[in-house]
C-alpha cells in the first residue's frame, strides 16, 4: 500500500530529499479547513504594517515580470515532490512595488479562510521565492492554493501559504496558525525543523 503513494529515493536524488521525507507519486492536498473559492475579479492582495498600505489585483500581478520556477516541495507531514513547475512573480520583484519601512524584519502571511503563517524578511526575500499563479502550465487549482500562493522552496510547505491575500510587515516576529499550535517558527526541512522545541 505504501508503494502506491510513495517511492524509494533514487541514489542521485538522495541529497535533495530532507531527512525523514519520502517521495510522493502524486501531489497530496493538505489543508486545514475548507477550500476557499475566490473570484479573480474580486481577489486582492493587501500590504500593510511596516509598509505603505497598498492593494494589488490579480491583473496587477500579471502585469509584473513573469518567471518560471522548477523547485522541490517538502511537506512537514513527511512527503516530498521533486521538480514542481510554477510560474509567477518573484518576491524580490514584487518588493520593488512597495514602500517598506527599514524597521520591517518579519511578516505575517494572511490568507482567504483566515490562515496565517509567519516568515522572516530574510527568508521571504530570497531570489527563488515566487508568488505563483500557475502550476504545471495550468492555473493553480483552488485545492493547491489558487488563484495565487506563495512558494518558498527552502522551507516546509506550510510557509508557502495558499490563497494568499495579505502581507503584514512587522518589526518583531509574531507566530501564525501552525506556529502557535506547536510547529517550528521557521521550518527548515534539512534541519527537520518540524515542531517547536517549546512544545
Amino acid at each position: 500500500m505504501f508503494d502506491k503513494f510513495f517511492k524509494k529515493t533514487e541514489p542521485q536524488r538522495g541529497n535533495r530529499i530532507p531527512p525523514g521525507q519520502h517521495l510522493t507519486n502524486g501531489f497530496p492536498v493538505m489543508t486545514y479547513g475548507s477550500t476557499p473559492r475566490i473570484d479573480l475579479q474580486s481577489w486582492r492582495l493587501r500590504v500593510w504594517g511596516l509598509a505603505a498600505e497598498k492593494e494589488f489585483t490579480f491583473q496587477d500581478f500579471l502585469a509584473m515580470p513573469q518567471v518560471n520556477l522548477t523547485a522541490d516541495f517538502h511537506c512537514v507531514t513527511r512527503w516530498s515532490k521533486l521538480d514542481v513547475t510554477w510560474r509567477g512573480v518573484r518576491v524580490v520583484d514584487f518588493l520593488q512595488q512597495i514602500d517598506l519601512d527599514p524597521q520591517a524584519h518579519y511578516l505575517m502571511e494572511h490568507c482567504y479562510g483566515g490562515y496565517t503563517t509567519n516568515i522572516s524578511l530574510e527568508d521571504f526575500a530570497k531570489e527563488e521565492n515566487i508568488f505563483a499563479h500557475t502550476l504545471a502550465d495550468a492555473p493553480i487549482p483552488a485545492e493547491h492554493g489558487g488563484p495565487l500562493r506563495l512558494v518558498v522552496p527552502h522551507l516546509y510547505a506550510w510557509k508557502s501559504a495558499k490563497w494568499l491575500n495579505g502581507l503584514e510587515f512587522l518589526a518583531q516576529e509574531d507566530l501564525g496558525f501552525w506556529e502557535v499550535n506547536g510547529y517550528h517558527r521557521r521550518g527548515d526541512p534539512f534541519a527537520e525543523e518540524r515542531y517547536s522545541s517549546l512544545s
